[in-house]
């Protein structure tokens, strides 16, 4: 099986230890950053790779 290449808002909150509004609000955010970079974005997902870039985030 692939590994996905998208987080939910679910994830997001688990990840961040976080509210499941404040993982939207995180999504929002690094999907408007995308967006701005002229690449596509889904709602309520984003791309893993970009969160962990962003969030400084180590998947260890």
């Amino acid at each position: 099986m692939e590994e996905k290449t998208f987080l939910t808002v679910d994830e997001v909150a688990e990840l961040l230890t976080v509210s499941k509004s404040k993982a939207y609000e995180i999504v929002r955010q690094l999907n408007k950053e995308l967006k701005a970079k002229g690449l596509i974005t889904v709602a309520a997902r984003v791309s893993k790779a970009y969160f962990y870039e962003r969030m400084c985030y180590s998947k260890e």
